[in-house]
């Protein structure tokens, strides 16, 4: 018979035996937890992957200019963003997998009803706000609390998958809405992404799981048992609580900063207005949705590739190198653009994709630093300004396009806004070597 011993109290009395987890598995459900992660990312991608398909079949047939769909998008964009930081709140008080379901239902719910449209406010109202908070509150807010509650280490690598599966959910969808848009109208590609949306709820009400103590498990990386934090009540207060003390830091105006211009540069430039400007300069609408797809391909690679070298390097040099190369390039675009793909577009296009979404390993690693556990809402507000910055560039590059009938004079100011974030991200100083990350309480200063 095997025989326990019970940890004795300062006062004499007995206490309470420690819980104990299951023994050690070669193969940690940490890693199950992530791939189910990785799956729900990419089925809620598909949405990702239609708004710079709709605006020249929505401009055709409703005559709406660019600059209103630009708004409706502009909408979406922002709303993705400022749900983020409410959604890791409401994580913690609900679970993830009651907010993830209900997310993509919503999601589903908004782009389905976008083929019964006759108007603008109703194109705000459905994509803009229901797909915009359906996608926000699974947004990378989503990765980065399963990310911190299911690990402790390969922290970096896991952010950098789970950060991919936006981009191979584009890789997925985009080609298929596409052509479906372009043989079929854009009605069927919005059905698309709403079933596509549904289908992932019941892997997530079935397989994900909120924390590993629910499986009796420490987690990967950690020899420590967890217990699962009691559910945390008013999750709006304690967003807007941590907002508040993360304002008088340095670090996060800085990480907001960047993470703005982030958005500015992908979600808001090039994932919105890449396929019409391509189209404008007679590159069939099928072509250019297939160089964003290759976009897609070498995101995944990139993100990757980026959480390695956030485990290993100075996550404020990588940021900065990030931003840096991004801009040169965009300085090259215009000049790029023509009827056919040719050798420096496909350059252009496999250089974009390995930095697209590079910057959110080391952005997330020093919210960790400066932030401590309250590290993934920090992460949801820095993420709100990437979204507030892709919001105001999906907005402004439709009225450029009116204005000035091309999309130059867009590329090449975000070009500069690039080089403006990689001078922010050198100016963020790490916390002190060796010290632990420090709550908000303490924040570390610039």
């Amino acid at each position: 018979m095997s025989q326990t011993t019970d940890a004795v109290a300062p006062d004499g009395q007995q206490a309470a035996p420690a819980p104990r987890p299951r023994p050690a598995r070669r193969f940690h459900r940490a890693w199950f937890v992530a791939a189910v992660t990785f799956v729900t990312i990419i089925g809620a991608a598909a949405f990702r992957s239609l708004p710079g398909l709709l605006i020249d079949p929505l401009h055709e047939e409703f005559g709406w200019s660019r600059g209103t769909i630009g708004a409706a998008v502009s909408v979406n964009l922002a709303l993705y963003g400022l749900t983020a930081p409410f959604a890791a709140a409401l994580m913690d008080r609900f679970g993830i997998r009651r907010v993830v379901a209900v997310a993509l239902t919503v999601i589903a719910a908004g782009a389905g009803l976008t083929v019964f449209m006759d108007s603008a406010w109703q194109l705000m109202l459905c994509w803009g706000v229901l797909v915009g908070l359906g996608s926000g509150s699974m947004a990378l807010a989503f990765a980065a609390t399963v990310t911190n509650r299911w690990f402790t280490e390969r922290r970096g690598l896991v952010t950098g998958i789970l950060t991919a599966a936006s981009a191979s959910g584009q890789l997925i969808f985009l080609p298929v809405l596409s052509w479906l848009v372009e043989h079929h109208g854009w009605r069927p590609a919005a059905v698309t992404v709403a079933l596509a949306a549904l289908a992932v709820v019941p892997f997530v009400w079935l397989l994900l799981r909120d924390h590993p103590a629910d499986v009796g498990l420490a987690p990967y990386g950690s020899d420590t048992y967890v217990e699962k934090p009691a559910p945390v009540p008013g999750a709006a207060a304690r967003a807007l609580k941590v907002l508040a003390r993360a304002v008088r830091t340095g670090p996060f105006w800085l990480l907001a900063g960047t993470f703005a211009i982030c958005g500015a540069s992908t979600n808001g430039l090039i994932q919105t207005h890449f396929v019409p400007a391509a189209h404008d300069h007679g590159m069939p609408v099928t072509a250019a949705a297939g160089l964003l797809a290759v976009i897609g391909i070498f995101d995944v690679a990139g993100t990757i590739f980026s959480g390695w070298l956030t485990d290993r390097f100075e996550s404020r040099r990588l940021l900065a190198t990030y931003y840096a190369l991004r801009g040169i390039s965009l300085l090259f675009l215009p000049m790029l653009l023509a009827p056919s793909i040719h050798p420096p577009m496909l350059f252009f296009i496999v250089f974009y994709g390995l930095d697209w979404v590079a910057t959110v390993p080391p952005t997330l690693a020093l919210c960790r630093e400066h932030y401590g556990e309250d590290s993934a809402i920090v992460f949801g507000w820095v993420l709100a300004s990437h979204q507030v910055g892709a919001a105001v560039v999906a907005f402004l590059g439709g009225l450029a396009r009116d204005a000035f009938g091309s999309y130059d004079m867009v590329w090449y100011g975000s070009g500069a806004l690039c080089a403006v974030a990689a001078l922010m991200a050198l100016v963020i100083r790490r916390p002190g070597s060796g010290a632990r990350p420090a709550p908000l309480a303490e924040p570390a200063a610039v």
